[in-house]
């Protein structure tokens, strides 16, 4: 198995999807994301996974059980499972993070452009991995 090793701080800087995953193993999975000026990723809540965010750029807002903290680059959050969450992009660039996802979320391969995109192909984790 080779796992990932990669400039994480480049990558998830320089990405523009929405939603773009780029590693999923059988017990975690790492996914990038771009939230545009505005935008949210949309209320939600995993009652069986929890969910690490770090964001490398830009600055917003994270809702998790009522409670919202600002946010900004190189601050870390993490949503246990079963909270009701939302994180929002309130700055005038890109709000850009990544987040794992323990297990799995989506499909490995994912990649969704727009939040409409990503509404429009509402898709879960099937059980294949990266490697």
């Amino acid at each position: 198995m080779k796992g990932f090793v990669d400039d994480i701080e480049n990558l998830t800087e320089e990405n523009d999807d929405f939603r773009r995953v780029l590693y999923t193993g059988k017990n975690l999975q790492l996914v990038l994301m771009a939230i545009q000026p505005g935008d949210e990723i949309g209320e939600e809540v995993h009652d069986d996974r929890d969910q690490f965010f770090r964001v490398e750029a830009g600055s917003g807002e994270i809702l998790i059980d009522g409670v919202v903290s600002q946010i900004g680059a190189d601050m870390a959050m993490i949503v246990p499972a079963g909270a009701r969450h939302n994180v929002k992009s309130t700055g005038s660039e890109p709000l850009r993070l990544y987040t794992l996802y323990a297990p799995p979320e989506h499909r490995h391969g994912t990649v969704h452009a727009t939040k409409a995109d990503a509404d429009a192909h509402e898709e879960h984790f099937d059980g294949v991995t990266s490697e």
